[in-house]
């Protein structure tokens, strides 16, 4: 055995104890203390969303030892669900992870298989048709969740779309989509229609956020820079306010326009 094989495999040794401390710390718990004994599927729920949204601010701050400490959380709550299944007979931790190991072969048939790929966008459309008739031909949709974000939902609907073949062909075409849906919300807004505008803006959104797979940009990425770049602006405004010895309260529309043009530069 070559020296670089034997780091290798004490790295993967040292990775499975990790785990395996994991695991027992997670068994001694359940059986001992009185708050991880309360636990449910359910009362984990909210708790394991939080710590992904956690997770998704770490990855846009690019700070690398948050995202290890996240990641470290939301793999307890894997081995959580787990362990309360496993009480319930239903499964266990090593099932979880044969299962995951068994969909990746069977979704990578390029890589274990005879199958040929030429490019990323193959790969997709394969792992949606081998994915569909893995659901019993079920709908291309219905992996979507239905707790999504809407912007996210609309974005992972498109993609499943494309999966299958469903999608426009040029970004010009989509352009075309955005410009229609505009106006047709802006003539929803002069009918004073509440609900229709509600409807045509929903379309406007959704035309846009396919623009956007277009563009190779992600929008909620996009739309939360600029929610940043709000925020940052708009503390700068409130400080330069504060220093003026002024109340943001007390200044009308147009000094409040005044000390965000100085907050911008």
């Amino acid at each position: 055995m070559s020296k670089t094989n034997s780091m290798e495999d004490t790295s993967r040794s040292r990775k499975l104890e990790a785990f395996d401390r994991l695991l027992t710390i997670m068994d001694e718990l359940r059986e001992n203390c009185p708050w991880d004994r309360k636990q449910t599927l359910r009362s984990l729920r909210h708790l394991t969303i939080e710590e992904v949204y956690e997770l998704s601010d770490a990855i846009l701050e690019d700070d690398l030892e948050e995202i290890k400490k996240e990641l470290g959380d939301i793999m307890l709550h894997m081995v959580f669900y787990a362990r309360i299944a496993s009480e319930k007979n239903s499964f266990h931790i090593g099932d979880v992870l044969n299962s995951v190991s068994e969909k990746l072969i069977n979704r990578h048939p390029h890589i274990y298989g005879d199958t040929e790929v030429q490019d990323e966008e193959e790969v997709k459309q394969n792992w949606e048709k081998i994915k569909l008739k893995e659901n019993g031909n079920r709908s291309v949709l219905s992996g979507v969740p239905k707790s999504l974000p809407a912007l996210v939902k609309a974005m992972r609907i498109q993609e499943k779309a494309r999966g299958v073949g469903f999608d426009w062909e040029r970004k010009e075409q989509v352009w075309e989509k955005v410009k229609e849906e505009m106006n047709e919300f802006l003539d929803a807004s002069n009918t004073g229609d509440q609900q229709n505008m509600q409807s045509e803006f929903g379309d406007l959104l959704f035309s846009l956020i396919n623009y956007s797979r277009f563009v190779n940009i992600n929008p909620e990425e996009a739309l939360e820079m600029t929610n940043k770049k709000f925020i940052h602006r708009f503390k700068l405004m409130e400080e330069a306010i504060a220093r003026d010895g002024l109340s943001i309260a007390d200044l009308n529309l147009n000094e409040l326009d005044q000390y965000w043009e100085r907050a911008k530069k």
